[in-house]
């Protein structure tokens, strides 16, 4: 064969695979191959965590559902049954917080990455209901007030802002500025008000009912200081306002390992020491006080006087037999 006829045969097939029949015929296969696999793949199980903080972990008091990120993914983990279900961020940007809603229908995400969204998904159809954009960096915290009307979202330190939103409504009721690094924040029992927490910073943000109801109007957020005195300097890593009898008092924990008690008039005046090197996250009920400290030490106080209590059992190494266990030692 000539170098003339190698020519012309390659340039035909060249043409003919550039043909729009050809480029049919494979996108077709393409888009029916997905099909057939979509059909067939489905998520069973997530191995890992991605949780960048306390702020990433949640656990719904209704059923104890536990919720937390795996990049895109959010975990629905029943921990009787050991079975997961999942929500699939559609945006396939990595979620970094979230938080149940008071009634346990609902859980709020927040994600990272530019242009991120705060957006609510129903649990039990595993679908989004609702979504807000006015972040522009990353969502630091989100959390439902206890009524369950509201949700408040922290953007990152370079983001610089804090929104109440009236997600039913899809519409931001109330916005300001907040220049510190936020790492936690807690709504109060009556949700009147609401705590952020973060590095040298504690402040108290005041919801007016009056004007958040107009649908169509952002109105600036009250926010005022907490008055830390000598524990000014201290990192502070979650933050829980008090329920019950002490639902005027608002409770801190500080990274350095301090367990800090604040009255209704926003004053730190109590405080006590962990006993460890790193204290990490807090939970509050109208009993007991929980600090998860370093080591995967638990310690309980008395929302009361802050005093001691005891520290819980840590949990069985992994492979142990429990069962096996009849005898106290």
């Amino acid at each position: 064969m000539t170098m003339e006829g190698s020519g012309t045969i390659r340039s035909r097939i060249r043409n003919l695979l550039r043909s729009p029949s050809i480029k049919l015929r494979r996108r077709s296969g393409t888009a029916r191959h997905k099909e057939d696999l979509s059909g067939k793949v489905t998520l069973e199980k997530v191995l890992g965590i991605t949780a960048p903080g306390n702020r990433a972990l949640a656990c719904d008091p209704q059923t104890g559902l536990l919720a937390y990120p795996a990049g895109c993914i959010v975990v629905l983990l029943n921990p009787r049954k050991n079975k997961q279900h999942h929500i699939f961020n559609s945006s396939r940007k990595a979620i970094t917080t979230l938080a149940f809603s008071p009634d346990g229908r609902y859980v709020v995400t927040g994600e990272s990455g530019h242009m991120p969204a705060v957006r609510v998904w129903d649990v039990s159809e595993h679908v989004q209901v609702s979504e807000l954009q006015e972040h522009k960096y990353g969502v630091a915290c989100v959390a439902f007030s206890p009524n369950g009307k509201y949700i408040v979202s922290v953007g990152y330190q370079h983001d610089m802002m804090v929104n109440v939103w009236n997600w039913k409504k899809n519409v931001v009721v109330a916005a300001n500025k907040v220049s510190s690094k936020v790492t936690a924040v807690s709504f109060s029992d009556d949700s009147s008000y609401f705590v952020t927490a973060g590095n040298r910073h504690v402040k108290f943000w005041y919801l007016d009912h009056a004007k958040t109801s107009k649908v169509n109007a952002t109105v600036p957020l009250l926010g005022r200081s907490g008055l830390l005195g000598e524990l000014r300097n201290n990192f502070f890593t979650d933050v829980a306002c008090g329920r019950g009898r002490q639902a005027a008092s608002t409770f801190c924990i500080t990274s350095s390992g301090l367990l800090c008690e604040f009255n209704n008039r926003r004053l730190l005046d109590k405080w006590v020491e962990l006993r460890t090197s790193q204290a990490t996250c807090l939970s509050v009920s109208d009993e007991l006080i929980y600090c998860g400290c370093s080591d995967g030490t638990v310690r309980a106080f008395s929302p009361i006087n802050l005093h001691f209590i005891c520290t819980l059992p840590r949990p069985h190494s992994l492979g142990a037999d429990i069962a096996s266990m009849v005898h106290a030692r």
